[in-house]
């Protein structure tokens, strides 16, 4: 397979990029107002809560998101939602940074993206042709992860010499940008269903996903380990108090997982995949964990910088595996409605694993937070792999 197949589509093309933008915005989004928030309040259960705003429209909306992209044009679906990130956008650019209107503005950005995740994911299999599917997911998830690279470090810049409303104003144009990308998308996806009344409908996601003895524990397994063993909510403590390397160094710190994940995705698109799936997946999170206990104990930048790094590197193989499972063995009807339930457990791990990071920090310290949380993960995969033998069998 050429690994650039997927680039001679058009729109192909287009949504790359505008995923790539919005991804870039939303990351120096996500850094200026941790930063505001905790410098404002130096409270690490306010930082927490940050994944708390975040999680609940997911909660709410996802279902109803993915029944939508599987009965509505899907183009018309990122339309809408992107001129509601826009306006979020403003509101924060413009408006006074008090932290009712930091997590009110959260909200709103957490429900547009709650409706446009499942209709973006599913319009990937209609862009590119039937076998250059897992190619595009690689380049795609290569973008997001280069994003999330350049967005911190050039908003931890950006804080340090000119503060966050720059920050928030460079976020601004990136979403317009996006519209006008989505915009230039030349596909149509009139799906030819009405909306059928009731819940049955609405529920079919939840089954498919329920009865596959693979999608279920590999999303399982994903959101368990991440719940845990995430350690970015709580890097404005580590940057200001353990640390000490300031905005600039903060962010840093929040580009180097993905430094890793871009290294990593590169490596995988221009590479043969290793047969042995499961076992890869298995691996990979427990690594994961590792690096989290390490970057935990760390007191100094540049090995706390390189044990992001390997994480960022370890959740990428995570990520291309379950999203290639996820698009492979889903049909296209169901797309929709089962990367919606997808999206429900990945925002229950990023974001509420936020709000655990921020409770246990209170509790018992950063450093016992995440040391513990990549306990928990390594044990999480333990756990999987004495239990699931369809996972730990998995072959592609």
């Amino acid at each position: 397979m050429d690994p650039y197949a997927s680039f001679r589509s058009r729109d192909f093309r287009f949504l790359l990029i505008g995923n790539g933008l919005s991804a870039f915005g939303l990351q120096m989004l996500s850094l200026a107002v941790s930063w505001d928030l905790y410098v404002q309040t130096r409270s690490p259960i306010v930082l927490g809560n940050i994944g708390l705003v975040q999680v609940a429209p997911f909660l709410f909306f996802a279902l109803a998101a993915g029944h939508l992209a599987d009965h509505v044009d899907r183009r018309h679906i990122l339309l809408l939602t992107q001129i509601l990130l826009i306006g979020s956008s403003a509101i924060l650019s413009f408006g006074a940074k008090s932290v009712p209107l930091i997590y009110a503005c959260l909200f709103l950005t957490a429900t547009a993206r709650a409706f446009q995740g499942p209709a973006r994911q599913a319009m990937v299999a209609h862009v590119v042709p039937p076998g250059a599917l897992s190619n595009a997911i690689t380049w795609n998830s290569s973008a997001f992860e280069i994003a999330n690279v350049s967005g911190p470090a050039l908003a931890g810049l950006l804080l340090a010499s000119t503060g966050s409303r720059t920050v928030y104003l460079v976020q601004l144009c990136l979403a317009t940008v996006t519209l006008i990308c989505f915009e230039r998308l030349s596909i149509r996806l009139d799906n030819g269903r009405e909306i059928p009344p009731g819940g049955k409908s609405l529920l079919e996601g939840v089954r498919f996903v329920r009865h596959s003895k693979l999608i279920l524990p590999a999303m399982s397994l994903d959101m368990f380990a991440v719940l845990f063993g995430g350690a970015t909510a709580l890097l404005p403590i580590f940057a200001i108090e353990i640390l000490h390397v300031g905005a600039r160094g903060f962010g840093w710190l929040r580009a180097a997982p993905s430094i890793g994940a871009v290294s990593m995705a590169l490596l995988l698109a221009h590479t043969h995949p290793n047969r042995k799936t499961g076992r890869v997946l298995l691996w990979s999170v427990a690594g994961f964990g590792m690096a989290t206990v390490v970057f935990g104990f760390s007191r100094s930048y540049w090995l706390s910088f390189a044990a992001l790094v390997l994480t960022g590197a370890l959740d990428n193989i995570s990520v291309v595996l379950r999203q290639s499972l996820l698009q492979m063995n889903t049909p296209d009807h169901l797309r929709g409605r089962v990367l919606a339930v997808n999206n429900i457990f990945i925002s229950c791990s990023n974001q509420l694993g936020a709000v655990e990071s921020g409770w246990t920090a209170a509790w018992f310290g950063p450093v016992g937070s995440v040391v513990g949380g990549g306990l928990a993960t390594i044990a999480i995969v333990v756990a999987f792999a004495a239990k699931s033998p369809a996972l730990r069998r998995w072959r592609l």
